[in-house]
C-alpha cells in the first residue's frame, strides 16, 4: 500500500466516525424539539385542559339529587378511569345511591378554587378547594363543609379523566 492510499484511509477513518456522531447529534436533536419536549406538551393550554377537567369532574363526583341520582352518577362515571372509576362503580350503587333513594340525601358542590400541582403530558395532579352543600330528610336544612382534594389525572383518548381523588 502506497503512502497517498494509507493517508486517504486514515483520514477516512477519521471522518466517518465524526460524520456518524454529528448525523447521531442532529437527529436527536430534532426527536427532542419534535417529539419529546415536554414544555410544549404542558404548556398553559394543557394546565388549564387539566385543571377544568378536574373541577368539572370534582362536581359531576360530589353533586346529586335523589330524583336524578341514576343520571347524576352516570355523569360522573363518564369523568373517570382505571381502578378509580371501578371503586366510584362500586361505591355509588352500594353507597351513595341508596342514601340518596331511601333518604333523599342531596348534595351540592362548587369549586372554589383549582390549581394544577403537577403537569405532565399524559398525567396530572390538581389540587382543588371545595364547598358543598347537603341536605337529607332527616335534616332538611343544607350542611355546608369545605374541604380540598388533590385530583389526580390521566389523558385517555386526548381527556383527562380523574384516576385518582385524594382529600387533603
Amino acid at each position: 500500500m502506497s503512502v497517498g492510499s494509507r493517508i486517504r484511509s486514515a483520514r477516512w477513518r477519521l471522518i466517518v466516525p465524526v460524520l456518524v456522531a454529528a448525523a447521531s447529534v442532529g437527529s436527536a436533536v430534532i426527536l427532542y424539539v419534535t417529539q419529546y419536549r415536554t414544555d410544549v406538551q404542558t404548556d398553559a393550554t394543557a394546565a388549564s385542559s387539566a385543571v377544568r377537567a378536574a373541577s368539572e369532574g370534582t362536581v359531576a363526583l360530589l353533586t346529586y339529587k335523589p330524583d336524578t341520582v341514576d343520571a347524576d352518577l352516570a355523569s360522573a362515571k363518564a369523568h373517570l378511569t382505571g381502578e378509580f372509576l371501578n371503586y366510584y362503580g362500586k361505591f355509588s350503587d352500594e353507597i351513595l345511591l341508596p342514601a340518596a333513594k331511601d333518604r333523599a340525601v342531596a348534595t351540592e358542590a362548587s369549586v372554589v378554587r383549582a390549581a394544577e400541582a403537577e403537569i405532565h403530558p399524559d398525567t396530572a395532579k390538581v389540587l382543588v378547594f371545595v364547598n358543598q352543600t347537603t341536605t337529607s330528610r332527616d335534616r332538611p336544612d343544607a350542611s355546608q363543609s369545605a374541604s380540598s382534594v388533590m385530583v389526580s389525572l390521566a389523558k385517555v383518548d386526548g381527556h383527562w379523566l380523574i384516576s385518582a381523588f385524594d382529600p387533603i
